[in-house]
């Protein structure tokens, strides 16, 4: 019985889950509460009690002081430095691993806009079913090791940017006083978005385990002490 209630209990974060996901893909914005609700069909109660119950599981983000979704990853619900432009809709993604999570998602042609080391030279990268098609030559710096992303999972998707080179990276670093992590090929980042991002949309979507999490991080490629998992819990 008890293990049933679990199951139950689990799915019920799961339908939330896809709803927020689905509503944002179909119509490029964030479902209103009530939305959620009467799709789900569930009281205002339940919902309040699901999303906080999300947050604590580190399945989405709620914006302070209110039951309401402010980063549904790979998704932001308000502006952000990445943008992701489809055939019909756009979105706004927390770093650009999350950026081709949507275009993954999302399907089809797709244009990423951002922008090199968050600074003034913009960058538009052309992505075709989740995989970019141009941008070669761009690496992706992460700067904090997942591990300790949700720590402050804001700043570690901040950190998550695009460059033309390593040596870009490190002079970058050096300027602004960041912490040096690993420069990621453009074509990993997105291969490593897919295979994270790919189940986001489905109601049996759940939280990676952290040995989950671990085999997506080497099945893409990323091997090195940076990616290793430490703790219990998901990811």
């Amino acid at each position: 019985m008890a293990e049933r209630l679990a199951h139950d209990q689990e799915q019920h974060l799961a339908d939330v889950h896809a709803v927020i996901v689905q509503q944002l893909l179909e119509s490029g914005r964030s479902p209103h509460p009530e939305l959620i609700a009467q799709l789900l069909q569930i009281t205002s109660q339940d919902l309040s009690d699901r999303l906080n119950r999300l947050a604590e599981l580190h399945g989405l983000v709620l914006h302070p002081h209110v039951a309401e979704p402010w980063i549904v990853h790979p998704f932001s619900t308000t502006p952000t430095l990445n943008f992701v432009e489809g055939e019909n809709h756009g979105w706004w993604a927390p770093c650009l691993w999350c950026a081709f999570g949507i275009a993954q998602l999302a399907g089809g042609r797709i244009r990423i806009h951002s922008r090199l080391g968050a600074e003034t030279e913009p960058l538009i990268l052309e992505v075709e079913e989740g995989m970019p098609v141009t941008g070669s030559d761009i690496v992706v710096h992460f700067s904090i090791p997942p591990r300790n992303a949700w720590s402050n999972v804001h700043q570690h998707c901040s950190l998550v940017l695009p460059f033309r080179t390593e040596a870009d990276v490190l002079a970058w670093c050096n300027k602004h006083g960041c912490s040096y992590g690993e420069a990621v090929p453009l074509e990993t980042t997105a291969e490593l978005a897919r295979r994270w991002y790919g189940p986001y949309a489905r109601s049996s979507w759940r939280k990676w385990s952290m040995e989950q999490a671990q085999q997506i991080f080497r099945d893409s490629g990323l091997n090195s002490a940076f990616w290793e998992l430490s703790g219990k819990g998901t990811y």
